[in-house]
């Protein structure tokens, strides 16, 4: 709801030499923001989605008010304005966009199923759309920061909030969206100058004989089913469908569009 800090952070821009604008549509409206920047640069060739508000609330007491709020503004919100971007973006052949999740999102945390939702939808919407861009050069990443912030600002105590100032992640973003950088829909969690990698892994599993699977024999091998000892860790859905495919017998035959 303030207006100001947009054109504060512009305003900042424009003295240290470099050219702003700002904007203070909201990111439902993410085709009025890009509009803007194109009509201002007749370019855009970096999006950093982070937009952010909490609602957070027992899931038994969450209602639909407060689920609506954090997926329009979180999920909703990117989509709208990296949908509007990518057009641009695709007939430029170059393009780098960020989407910000969380730690909440990667793992879940009470009180926040609304927040953690939006934040891993954000992860599948970076994969998607790092498959279906990076031929062009428009390749997506994802943060999942810790930082001092006004969502934070009332639940942290003043000093680590000093530790965790949003500078000290700016650096990752900035490494990200450089043209030379050709990472494409990988993760981060950034803050307070530690910046880690994370991946799904996928065990090696049990395959069963399709007259022979059965809760019980299921609950039998479960110590082999989750064992993660020599985990894969599959970049792509053509990969793991492969695999699958391998261990049980058929091919899939999956095409690119």
């Amino acid at each position: 709801a303030d207006m100001s800090v947009a054109a504060r952070v512009a305003s900042e821009i424009r003295s240290a030499g470099g050219e702003a604008i700002a904007n203070t549509d909201p990111v439902q409206q993410g085709q009025r923001i890009v509009e803007q920047a194109l009509d201002e640069f007749g370019r855009i060739d970096v999006l950093v989605n982070n937009a952010g508000i909490l609602r957070d609330a027992a899931f038994h007491k969450m209602d639909q008010a407060q689920w609506d709020a954090i997926y329009e503004t979180h999920l909703l919100g990117s989509f709208r304005t990296t949908h509007a971007a990518w057009t641009a973006m695709r007939a430029a052949g170059y393009g780098r966009i960020i989407m910000t999740s969380s730690a909440a999102g990667l793992y879940g945390n009470f009180g926040q199923a609304n927040y953690a939702a939006a934040k891993m939808g954000l992860v599948g919407l970076a994969y998607t759309l790092a498959v279906e861009g990076g031929t062009r050069d428009i390749l997506t990443n994802v943060i999942a920061p810790v930082a001092a912030s006004r969502l934070t600002a009332s639940v942290m105590p003043p000093e680590v909030l000093e530790r965790i100032q949003p500078e000290y992640v700016t650096p990752l973003v900035l490494k990200l969206c450089h043209e030379n950088h050709k990472g494409n829909g990988e993760i981060f969690e950034v803050g307070g100058g530690w910046i880690s990698a994370v991946r799904l892994e996928q065990s090696v599993g049990k395959t069963f004989e399709l007259n022979d699977i059965s809760p019980e024999g299921i609950d039998a091998c479960w110590n082999e089913i989750t064992d993660f000892t020599n985990a894969n860790h599959r970049k792509d859905v053509t990969a793991t469908m492969v695999e699958i495919g391998e261990r049980i017998g058929v091919s899939f035959g999956m095409a690119k569009q």
